[in-house]
């Protein structure tokens, strides 16, 4: 009974988990076992957004904040001839990106790098698609960081913003704990609109899932 009793109080939540290990950079152990989670925990929204898109072949794609690299692993059943690039800021999420695609990069046709939003590695106009899923809530400049995006995109190419919340009414009270706790960026829809026109995209849709707290943004270069 005392060995059951102690196994009890020692585990620990989910919640837990994800406050130690950081939604914004994940940390650790705990940071590495949280992405592995938000892997299937975000397919459902990923999925979603990626039927806005069209990717050909041979295509050069971008995962901005690639986290533990589900949505690259995705993006990647429909590159053939093209390269995906992944980029995030913490060093845990770049060793999980690469362990799930561990054949892609190992075969050439994918890379994850580290680096900052803030100041993309790349060249000017160099991706003919790129994606964020689940990480605009933590840019530190949004409005700068989308000017950022649109320079490395090439002319005619498309950008796809995708989160799992946004802000409008009727959030419940926990998803509103949740934007407190973790200091989210949750624009309206008509803010997310103004962002993207101020960043210099054009032709901008914006996707809401009836049912759901689901937006998928979409501008072009």
């Amino acid at each position: 009974m005392c060995n059951i009793h102690t196994a009890k109080k020692t585990e620990r939540t989910q919640e837990e988990i994800t406050i130690s290990g950081n939604p914004a950079k994940p940390q650790g152990e705990d940071g590495a076992t949280m992405l592995k989670r938000m892997n299937e925990s975000h397919s459902p929204v990923t999925c979603w957004a990626l039927e806005h898109w069209q990717i050909a072949p041979e295509e050069e794609l971008l995962d901005i904040g690639c986290g533990g690299g589900a949505t690259l692993k995705r993006m990647g059943e429909k590159i053939t001839t093209g390269h995906l690039t992944g980029i995030d800021y913490s060093p845990v999420s770049v060793k999980t990106s690469l362990k799930t695609n561990r054949q892609d990069v190992e075969s050439g046709k994918m890379k994850v790098l580290e680096g900052s939003v803030e100041a993309l590695p790349f060249a000017d106009d160099g991706f003919d698609k790129i994606i964020t899923v689940e990480s605009f809530y933590f840019w530190p400049d949004p409005q700068e960081n989308l000017k950022e995006v649109r320079r490395v995109l090439k002319e005619g190419g498309t950008f796809l913003l995708v989160a799992d919340t946004y802000n409008k009414d009727g959030l419940d009270p926990k998803t509103l704990e949740n934007i407190c706790r973790f200091h989210l960026f949750t624009p309206t829809a008509e803010e997310f609109r103004k962002l993207f026109e101020k960043a210099g995209f054009t032709d901008i849709q914006i996707h809401v899932k009836e049912g759901t707290d689901w937006i998928c943004v979409e501008g072009k270069k």
